[in-house]
Formats: structure tokens, sequence, C-alpha cells
């Protein structure tokens, strides 16, 4: 082969291995590359995006569960005016929303530029009373904002426990009522100090003197004359 030939051969290997690198390099754009979360996220428009979407169940549950839920979300907002979230659905059954006291409220606001944890302590609370889900699988969650825009994500279904990272997340157990303690039965209720019980003589004081009985003679005292009989 000529020495014309054989640098015309390497110059094209050089051009296909040039051209190789180049369309890897175009197909490794940034959404290839991006790095996906693990809890469901979704974006609405421009301006909201909400991540880390997380229902979690009550404590140990496993398995299909019917029960109370919480729904974890970080809210973000880059508009320059709120956004006002009004409900979230977990399948069909509706949550109800509590600011960081517990205190009730209709709707949760996210600032102009900023964000909102709802979920945990020290943050608002989205309750759903009974939800039908599979922990350890997924569950169609919707969000439905003031201005009419919804979105919805299946988010993975997590237990609150002490050996995972949701613990304290989960719905809190609603307290027993307390029974006053009753006297058993029987048994003759205790006066309080000072207090008189019903039934019971007086005994008087010394020095008191006890009052005549109605009819009663009356003994004169001694060294009075007795008045004389007519």
């Amino acid at each position: 082969m000529s020495r014309s030939l054989r640098r015309g051969s390497i110059a094209a290997i050089a051009a296909i291995a040039i051209a190789s690198l180049s369309s890897c390099a175009a197909s490794n754009t940034p959404d290839t590359l991006q790095i996906k979360p693990d809890n469901a996220a979704a974006t609405l428009g421009t301006n909201l995006r909400l991540n880390n979407i997380v229902i979690v169940t009550g404590v140990s549950a496993s398995g299909d569960y019917t029960g109370p839920a919480n729904v974890v979300v970080n809210i973000s907002n880059t508009a320059n005016i709120p956004a006002e979230l009004q409900s979230i659905t977990v399948g069909t059954a509706s949550a109800t929303f509590a600011d960081a006291a517990g205190a009730p409220q209709p709707s949760i606001v996210i600032p102009a530029g900023g964000a909102v944890a709802i979920g945990g302590q020290g943050n608002p609370s989205a309750s759903v009373s009974s939800a039908s889900v599979h922990v350890g699988g997924f569950a169609l969650t919707t969000f439905t904002f003031k201005d009419g825009q919804k979105v919805a994500a299946q988010a993975g279904v997590s237990p609150d426990s002490d050996k995972g990272p949701y613990q304290g997340y989960g719905p809190t157990p609603s307290a027993a009522p307390t029974k006053s303690a009753s006297p058993a039965a029987g048994a003759p209720a205790t006066p309080a100090t000072g207090a008189t019980t019903p039934g019971a003589p007086t005994t008087p004081a010394t020095g008191a003197t006890t009052p005549a009985t109605t009819g009663a003679p009356v003994a004169p005292v001694s060294g009075t004359t007795a008045p004389a009989a007519h």
C-alpha cells in the first residue's frame, strides 16, 4: 500500500472515532445524567415543585393497610405571588389540614419565593382519616391548588417506624379517655374535714346548758323556796 493510501486510511479511522465520541457526548445531556430521587416528585407549571412525596401510615404497619395516614411533601414556589394548596387526596380519600399547633385550617399557603414542608414536628400537616394503601407500594396522590391547577404523583407508602426515616411522621393515635375513679359499692363516703355527718347526734360543748325538754318539770335550785300550793 502506498504512503498516501495509508495516510488516507488513518485519517478516515480518526474521523470515525471523533464522530462516535461526539455522538456519545450528545446523548449525555443533563436530563439523562440527572439523578432521580427515591421519593416521588412533581412539577406544576413553571413555578411549583413538589418534592419527597410520601404517605406515612401507622406504626409498624405492613402489607395492605386501611387506616389513618399522613401526607409528607415539600412544596417550593418560585413565583412572585403566593400559591394556595386547597386539597390533597390519597386515592379517593381527602386529607384535612392543620397548622403547626394542630389547629384545623382550610388550606396551606406557599409564600412567593418560598417553600413549605408538610408533615413532621413543627410543620403543618395533611392527614387522611382512612386511606387504603399497600405499605411498601405506591398510592396515587393528587394536589389541587386554588387557581385550579392540579398535579398527581405515585407516592411511596412507608410506615412510621423507629427504624425508618419517617419516625414521628405518622398519624398520632388518639388518647384513650380517662375514667374517673368511683368508690366501691357499699363503701361509706368519708366526709371532708369540718363537714357534719347527717344524723349524727351533736354533743354539747363543756359548760353549755342543755335546754329543758318541753313539758318536763324544772327542779328548784337549792336554797330557794317553792311557791305554796293553792
